[in-house]
C-alpha cells in the first residue's frame, strides 16, 4: 500500500486500483483527489474539508463515496455516509475502523465539535485529536501543529499508541525551523521509527514495521 502526503492533514492511500483520500482540505492540493474511489473526513474544519474540491471530484466521478460523522454528513447532502466511533466499514475497498469522537480542546470547551479518527488497514489518521485507540496501529499519522497541539502531548500520544512507524501531518502552521524541532523531538523521544514524508512524497507500506 502506498501512502502519499499532501498539504497539511491530507493523505492518500493507494493499493492497486483502490484509492482512498483522508481530509482533503483547503490547505491541500486538488490533485490528491484525482482518481479517488473514497474520501474520509474527520471533521468540519476547512483545513480538513474543501467543499469545492469535493464537489469537483464527485462531478468527475459520481461513484466516489464520502464517509464522515453524522452531523457533518447531514450538511453535505445525498451520497454521503454517516459513520460513528466504534463502527467498522468498507470505503473504496479498504477496511476502516472509526474511533474517537471529539475534537481536542483548545480552551473553554472549544471548539466542541465531533471528530472521528480512522484506522485504515493499520494506518491511523486521528484528525484533530490525540485519541488513543484500543486497536493495534502499524502506521501512525501524528498531528504536528495547531492551536490545540502541544509537543509533549504529541510525544505521549505516539508512545501510548505504540506504532511500528510514525509520520507527521497537520503541519501547515509551522515553518522549517518549527518542523525541524518537532522532528528532532519525535525522532529522539517518540520510541518508534519516525520520519517526515516530503510534500507530495510517498512511502510504500509493505507490512508491519517495514516501509520503503
Amino acid at each position: 500500500m502506498r501512502l502519499t502526503k499532501y498539504g497539511h492533514a491530507c493523505v492518500r492511500l493507494e493499493d492497486g486500483d483502490r484509492v482512498l483520500v483522508i481530509d482533503p482540505g483547503t490547505l491541500s492540493e486538488g490533485e490528491s483527489l484525482s482518481g479517488a474511489t473514497a474520501v474520509l473526513i474527520t471533521h468540519e474544519h476547512e483545513d480538513h474539508i474543501d467543499i469545492d474540491k469535493l464537489k469537483a471530484a464527485r462531478d468527475s466521478n459520481p461513484a466516489l463515496t464520502i464517509h464522515t460523522h453524522a452531523a457533518l454528513a447531514a450538511t453535505l447532502g445525498d451520497g454521503v455516509t454517516a459513520v460513528a466511533a466504534g463502527e467498522t466499514f468498507t470505503a473504496g475497498g479498504f477496511t476502516v475502523r472509526a474511533v474517537g469522537g471529539e475534537h481536542a480542546e483548545i480552551i473553554d470547551g472549544l471548539p466542541g465539535c465531533p471528530n472521528i479518527g480512522f484506522i485504515v488497514d493499520g494506518v491511523y489518521h486521528p484528525g484533530d485529536s490525540y485519541f488513543v485507540p484500543a486497536e493495534a496501529v502499524d502506521t501512525l499519522l501524528v498531528p504536528v501543529s495547531g492551536p490545540w497541539t502541544k509537543l509533549g502531548e504529541a510525544i505521549g500520544f505516539v508512545r501510548a499508541v505504540g506504532p511500528a512507524r510514525a509520520f507527521p501531518i497537520h503541519d501547515a502552521h509551522f515553518n522549517d525551523v518549527g518542523l525541524d524541532s518537532f522532528d528532532w523531538w519525535l525522532d529522539t523521544k517518540g520510541g518508534t521509527d519516525y520520519a517526515r514524508i516530503p510534500l507530495g512524497g510517498s512511502v510504500d507500506i509493505q507490512g508491519s514495521g517495514s516501509t520503503s
